[in-house]
Parts: structure tokens; sequence; C-alpha cells
């Protein structure tokens, strides 16, 4: 043999020994690959039912969060009600004095003098009306200035032009129907005569 033909022979040892290992490599990648499948295959259900306790824990969630939801409209409800009814007892509670003094005044005694009866009417009616409009201010309702005051049409309400010695051109000459507001909210605007 020649030294060529020994390492042609050693190269071909050499290669075989390469081919099994390749080989064997690819029955270890195989056996890698079922095995990889197998754990696939397993973890799959595995996937699946967490999946599905996400979904039912994001559905859980969306009918907890509409629940807590409809109960806070609810809530917000009957507090809005509740704070409505507060305020109409409280404007009956300021009223019901003014009543029992309008019933006072009717149910004077007949036997008073006839001027003395007529004197304490108008005084009674006075206090009552004084008595009125500190219940309407207390709950913020208070009367529009228009007498003497520019007109203003945001605030006044004009019924008629007059000739006027007493006010200037475009001023409020006489009220025929006081206007009222709550803070700059106006309720009622004032009904008034206006000079030209």
């Amino acid at each position: 043999m020649t030294k060529t033909d020994k390492t042609a022979e050693e190269n071909a040892a050499e290669v075989e020994p390469a081919e099994e290992n390749v080989d064997g490599g690819a029955a270890e990648e195989e056996a890698a690959d079922s095995e990889a499948q197998e754990k696939t295959a397993d973890e799959q259900p595995a996937q699946e039912e967490k999946e599905a306790e996400e979904a039912e824990s994001a559905d859980m969630k969306y009918l907890r969060l509409a629940a807590d939801f409809q109960n806070y409209k609810k809530r917000t409800e009957r507090e809005r009600y509740e704070r409505y009814t507060e305020g109409k007892k409280d404007f009956a509670e300021a009223i019901l004095p003014i009543l029992d003094n309008f019933d006072r005044a009717l149910a004077q005694d007949a036997a008073a003098a006839e001027g003395e009866r007529e004197r304490l009417f108008v005084e009674g009616m006075e206090l009552i009306l004084k008595q009125f409009n500190d219940v309407l201010a207390m709950n913020g309702v208070n009367e529009i200035e228009a007498l003497g005051e520019d007109f203003d049409p945001n605030v006044h309400h004009a019924v008629v032009m007059e000739p006027s010695d007493t006010y200037e051109s475009q001023k409020v000459s006489d009220v025929l129907q006081k206007g009222y507001k709550i803070g700059d909210k106006v309720i009622r605007p004032s009904m008034v005569k206006v000079a030209e």
C-alpha cells in the first residue's frame, strides 16, 4: 500500500464514523421532535384550558363591571330623587309659617273697630310679604331691579314704550310685574314700561 492509499483508507474510515454520527444525530433530532410534539400535544389542552379560563375570567369581570355600573346608576338616581325631595321639603317648611300668617290675618276678630281692623290687616300683609321675600332670599331667589334702570332685554320684558318726563329714553319707567332670578339665571323677566 502506498502512502496515498493509506491516507484514502484513513479518510474513508474517518468519514464513515462521521456519517454514522450524522445518522445518529438525525435519529436524536427525530426523537426530540417527537418528544416536543408530544409535549405540545400535552400542552395544547392545558393551553386551551388556560385560554378558556382567561376568557371566562374576562366575562366575569365584564359582568361584575356591568352590575357595578347598574348599581351606581340606581344609587345616583335614588340620591338625586332624595335631594330633590329634601329640597322641596325644606322649601315647604319655609313657606308654611307664611301660610299660617295668612290664616291668622283672615281670621281676625270682626269685632275690632273698622278703621283699626283695616290698619292691622295692612300691617299684617306687609309683615307677611316681608317674611315671604326673606324666605325667597334665603333660597337664592332675588328680585330683578328694574325701575329707573337701563332697559336690558336679558332681564326685562318691555310691553309698552311711552313718553316720560321723569325718566330718560331707554330707562324703565314702570314695573308691571316683578322679575326674579336665582344667582345669574333669570326665572322670570320683569314686565316693564320703557321711556321713549
